[in-house]
């Protein structure tokens, strides 16, 4: 079974839409939603399509949401997922067919699509990319569950570019990620995207990232 991870603060605007796309899916899913204190109805939307739900009472972010989320988490496989983000039809089939007995996590691409309703001048502060890509994001990399067991949690510190973290840690403990060429998700951009409503954040956390990156490497003498 794979357990599809949403952690969510306010996403009424786009869930039902998201969920709909997992549901018909065609394979065995959980969907655990963590909801990050939302004070729409969030938690009414996710509760009408049968999903698990996890609540936070105060705000803790969308890294925190992750933690919650694998720990309520079942499955043998992990896919995280934004609410805002859509599922392909077949993705979570293609992604799991990908796995043999030495791959740990699989990863596909994205593909960026303006939500509807962005004015002309909008989109001029919100390019995509035309082409399809690959990158860690959420609904394009799948995990076995246990790969947690081994290298933890992720970092809470880090609002954002914990992913890159991970992926250090996955490769320190040799842990294999297949990249296919497969588009498993369509990427919303839109103007409340959390890239651009908390850029400095974001930068900052990058960095912070890096910087432990490299000293790790200089201590181990790799």
């Amino acid at each position: 079974m794979i357990s599809i991870i949403i952690p969510v603060r306010n996403g009424e605007n786009y869930l039902e839409e998201a969920l709909v796309n997992i549901c018909k899916q065609g394979v065995e899913v959980e969907i655990v939603v963590v909801d990050d204190a939302s004070t729409d109805r969030t938690v009414e939307i996710a509760e009408r399509y049968g999903c698990k739900v996890i609540r936070h009472e105060i705000c803790k972010g969308q890294v925190a949401g992750k933690n919650t989320g694998i720990k309520y988490a079942t499955g043998d496989f992990v896919l995280f997922h934004d609410h805002d983000d859509l599922l392909r039809d077949g993705a979570l089939k293609v992604l799991l067919d990908a796995f043999d007995e030495c791959t740990y996590a699989v990863e596909a691409k994205v593909k960026d699509f303006y939500t509807q309703g962005m004015t002309e001048e909008q989109k001029k502060f919100s390019a995509i990319k035309d082409e399809a890509y690959w990158g860690l994001f959420t609904g394009a990399i799948m995990m076995r569950r246990s790969v947690f067991d081994t290298i933890g949690e992720f970092t809470e510190s880090l609002n954002t570019g914990e992913i890159i973290e991970w992926e250090y840690r996955m490769n320190q403990n040799s842990f294999n990620i297949k990249k296919i060429d497969f588009i498993s998700t369509d990427r919303r951009v839109h103007c409340s995207n959390y890239g651009k409503t908390d850029k400095k954040k974001e930068y900052k956390d990058y960095a912070t990232v890096l910087r432990a990156m490299i000293l790790a490497k200089k201590s181990s003498g790799k």
